[in-house]
């Protein structure tokens, strides 16, 4: 940890991470990959993980791009075995892990009534199966080494009720309820892990709707659709990937060296109205 106290202290100081290595899942798109890159600006050395190999591998070249270390590794965080290997290689590769972004998910809609077996099982591999796989390999390393940051994604929908959304919703609250437990035992070892909970943010996860099967959107109703996310805040405002990504890099930072169990929320205000 920086020292305040010292004449050359930079409050950004806190914000460095030159040296320390992080991996992030669902690093492809979205939160993922500006979580990545931001990271990776801070000085991480990132490895990345996702199913889509062509789309980490636009993500590794922006931020080899601009100087920083990237390795992509594709991943299917619903398998133990895969997400256990994603660790090992960035420990092999790097020496060590700092901080562990568990950030992939998929959705889950429908109305409850409508939830089937095979959807439930499968929104459930990945959005909480794959937190916590992604949490005790982290833990395996973390705990060794004395140090660690475990940031996990839930989602607004753990603060509100929604129709069509109850099974994303349980997953997320879930994320919330593992995050909490997991801070408490692993703080004697020095590893903090909190969550983030984003609010309306405009990514390929929430426009999704909007594209057609051949790829293209419809701007016409992107528009209607990013009018009325913004309409939920106070500030008239939607947020985006960055919006969310910089959270992460606070609770990944040692400006956050005081912060555990926490769950952020980054939602324009959105849960104070709904």
């Amino acid at each position: 940890m920086v020292d305040p106290r010292d004449q050359n202290w930079s409050p950004t100081a806190a914000f460095d991470l030159t040296g320390r290595v992080a991996v992030v899942t669902g690093a492809g798109s979205g939160i993922g990959a500006a979580a990545a890159e931001h990271l990776a600006g801070a000085g991480a050395a990132v490895v990345l993980a996702d199913l889509d190999e062509g789309a980490l591998g636009r993500v590794a070249k922006a931020i080899e791009g601009r100087g920083a270390q990237a390795t992509i590794v594709a991943t299917d965080v619903s398998r133990q075995a895969e997400v256990d290997a994603l660790v090992d290689l960035a420990v092999s590769t790097y020496g060590r892990l700092d901080v562990m972004a568990n950030v992939a998910g998929i959705p889950g809609d429908g109305l409850v009534r409508d939830i089937t077996e095979d959807r439930f099982d499968q929104v459930m591999a990945v959005n909480v199966k794959g937190v916590l796989f992604g949490c005790q390999a982290a833990m395996r390393v973390m705990a060794e080494q004395g140090s660690g940051s475990i940031v996990n994604v839930a989602s607004a929908a753990i603060d509100c009720a929604v129709a069509n959304a109850a099974l994303y919703a349980m997953t997320k609250a879930a994320v919330v309820m593992l995050t909490m437990d997991l801070a408490v035992e692993a703080g004697p070892s020095g590893v903090r892990v909190n969550a983030i909970a984003p609010g309306p943010t405009l990514t390929a996860f929430t426009t999704r709707h909007l594209v057609n099967d051949r790829g293209e959107r419809d701007e016409a109703q992107y528009d209607q659709r990013v009018a009325a996310m913004a309409a939920m805040s106070p500030l008239g405002l939607v947020g985006e990937a960055d919006d969310q990504a910089l959270q992460i890099l606070y609770l990944a930072s040692d400006a956050a060296r005081y912060v555990t169990g926490s769950i952020m929320r980054a939602n324009g205000g959105v849960g104070i109205v709904w």
